[in-house]
């Protein structure tokens, strides 16, 4: 890259930097630093909500199943949109007025107002080791583009790099850092995308005939998908808009319901068709670049196989002229750490909010600013260290998201759509879930048509749930 790149890729991470620092000095309190003091407006939100879910990991996910399959990946983020619409009608109106009343910070604190204290315990933990993985992967995807583009930083150097400033900003300016610059960095990727980086890249791959010429017809049709796959990806993603810590914050943090339900609406139209097709035609166009070689000079030649991931970066360092290639790797860069911090803020929350004071009732050290700070900062140095060992960004991310779903998905209908609830019915559905999908994937088992492991566990949940719910009532 030329001086100009580095020298935009530079300011932009000191602007982020100094986002956390003034919001530092501001956070008076817990609900400052956890819910951005209640009074947010819905286009803060909602740029915050799509560029949290969309972020890093779907951004090069997104970029990986262009390289694969074509526009056909797009479907991924239909997914968002529905999710994304149906929390806004369903999930919201039950949950925003209850959390304004009750002074919510996170979202089990709902589970211990509709079950119990032990209910909402448990709920933390599933939570807490979901949104660590998922982090992870949104620092991994970071570093797979640092990687790319940087040809002297290895795939760790760029974990500890990317690791290093998401971590500080999160740590010392919480959920108002956060959605600040949530805005500024998805601003900065549409702006990238739109003007910079589809243009330039449509241009230098040859236009629509070279593209045409070099892959088949199925990357250039919407119909490239099996149902499995849709199935797939609707039932592991939709879910999550209704067990996302990430997203309950950003509820808890809108000034009223209304607000809220606007900033979803919002966030289900900016991921599709947006930065759905977006994303995936980026991923075309890397195919196309390297099918035809222009990757050989970064020792990618076309009769090798490639990570297909690591497809958009470097068709990124490829194709872009001086100036625009630190642009288009700072909104790239946005996206990754738009997420990244929401989820290690989510990850704190239940740990400072949910954990702790629950497992040792007489401290207070956690219940400051000061030790939610800390407890920030070293879950995120344990995502760094998961990412070193697990590197596919989507697999990982996907795999956090399962693993939250199994086990909370149901006591969260149960709370929307049921007058009466169980409290053991609630915590034995979440065990039966989470564990059946960790055997589940752990044996290797295989569901019938390749099904995600992850509706296991969701049966499994829903079934002791309404075995419990309704044979055997306790308060547990």
């Amino acid at each position: 890259m030329h001086i100009i790149d580095y020298v935009i890729f530079s300011a932009y991470f000191v602007a982020m930097l100094s986002v956390g620092l003034y919001f530092f000095r501001k956070n008076k309190n817990q609900d400052d630093y956890y819910v951005a003091g209640r009074n947010m407006k819905s286009y803060h939100i909602g740029l915050s909500v799509v560029a949290t879910d969309v972020g890093g990991g779907f951004s090069i996910g997104l970029g990986g199943l262009g390289f694969i399959m074509g526009l056909s990946g797009s479907w991924m983020l239909f997914t968002g949109l529905l999710g994304a619409w149906l929390s806004a009608v369903f999930l919201i109106p039950r949950v925003s007025p209850l959390a304004r009343t009750y002074k919510w910070l996170t979202f089990p604190q709902m589970f211990q107002y509709f079950y119990n204290s032990r209910v909402a315990l448990m709920a933390a933990v599933i939570s807490v080791i979901g949104y660590t993985g998922f982090t992870s992967s949104q620092l991994l995807a970071g570093a797979k583009l640092a990687s790319a583009t940087f040809p002297s930083v290895d795939l760790n150097s760029g974990l500890i790099l990317m690791g290093f400033i998401a971590v500080v900003y999160t740590s010392i300016g919480g959920m108002k850092a956060v959605i600040y610059t949530d805005t500024i960095q998805w601003i900065i990727l549409m702006v990238g995308l739109i003007f910079v980086g589809i243009p330039v890249s449509y241009y230098a791959v040859g236009g629509y005939a070279q593209i045409a010429e070099t892959l088949p017809s199925s990357f250039l049709s919407l119909t490239h998908i099996s149902w499995v796959q849709l199935a797939n990806w609707m039932i592991t993603i939709i879910p999550i808009w209704f067990v996302g810590m990430t997203l309950y914050q950003r509820i808890y943090a809108c000034k009223d319901t209304q607000t809220a339900q606007k900033a979803w609406y919002m966030a289900g139209l900016f991921e599709y068709p947006l930065m759905a097709f977006m994303g995936v035609i980026l991923g075309l166009f890397a195919r196309v670049a390297f099918i035809n070689g222009q990757f050989e000079y970064l020792g990618f030649p076309s009769d090798v196989t490639i990570d297909a991931e690591m497809g958009l970066p470097l068709l990124l360092r490829t194709v872009l002229p001086v100036g625009f290639t630190g642009l288009m790797l700072s909104a790239y860069f946005s996206a990754i750490m738009s997420t990244a911090d929401s989820c290690l803020m989510a990850a704190s929350g239940h740990m400072a909010t949910d954990i702790i004071p629950n497992v040792k009732e007489k401290s207070k050290t956690y219940r400051n600013m000061a030790g939610s700070q800390i407890i920030t900062f070293v879950i995120g140095a344990i995502a760094i260290l998961i990412a070193m060992y697990l590197q596919n960004v989507l697999e990982l991310m996907l795999l956090s998201y399962a693993f939250m779903v199994s086990g909370l998905f149901i006591p969260v209908l149960a709370i929307i759509f049921l007058e009466k609830t169980d409290s053991g019915a609630a915590l034995y559905s979440m065990l039966a879930g989470s564990i059946t999908f960790i055997l589940t994937e752990l044996s290797g088992w295989t569901l019938p048509f390749e099904l995600d492991s992850l509706i296991i566990g969701i049966l499994a949940s829903a079934l002791v749930f309404w075995l419990t719910n309704t044979f055997k009532k306790t308060s547990f």
